[in-house]
């Protein structure tokens, strides 16, 4: 329950934006091909919902222990990183920043994964909706940084 909570009070923050940054966001140029942005919503509750079972599987090895703590710090940062790419972005109005957010998102990751793999491998599978997703999310936000050069 408390991985739960704590997952969907960071998300929450996520979705914070500030004023005229989604409107900026929807006039930017997107490629023809980004047929599936009204799927990114879901798309990223599935993977936040992953990323909380992984956590949750990892605090079941060994509650309470320091190490399992440090693992707890790692999947809140992920989170935290995530979270902070729109609000960030649209304050900033500029993709770059949101490229760079996702892709310390992405590293972050694969750090976190490598980390739990000893703990709990079924946890770090849990995490592979998150290292497949975060790179076609970062990579979007770069075509269309090269879309939209004023606004990259």
């Amino acid at each position: 329950m408390v991985v739960g909570g704590v997952t969907l009070l960071v998300a929450l923050l996520g979705s914070i934006t500030p004023p005229g940054g989604a409107k900026w966001f929807q006039r930017l140029q997107r490629p023809s091909w980004l047929t599936f942005e009204k799927l990114i919503p879901v798309i990223w509750t599935v993977v936040f919902v992953c990323g909380a079972v992984s956590a949750t599987l990892v605090w079941q090895q060994a509650p309470g222990e320091p190490a399992t703590w440090l693992l707890m710090a790692g999947y809140v940062l992920l989170e935290l990183i995530t979270v902070a790419y729109s609000p960030v972005m649209l304050i900033t109005r500029k993709l770059r920043v949101g490229m760079v957010i996702g892709a310390t998102g992405f590293v972050v990751a694969i750090v976190l994964a490598l980390s739990v793999l000893p703990v709990s491998g079924q946890a770090a599978a849990f995490l592979l909706p998150y290292l497949i997703w975060s790179p076609i999310g970062t990579y979007t936000t770069w075509v269309m940084a090269q879309l939209n050069p004023s606004e990259a």
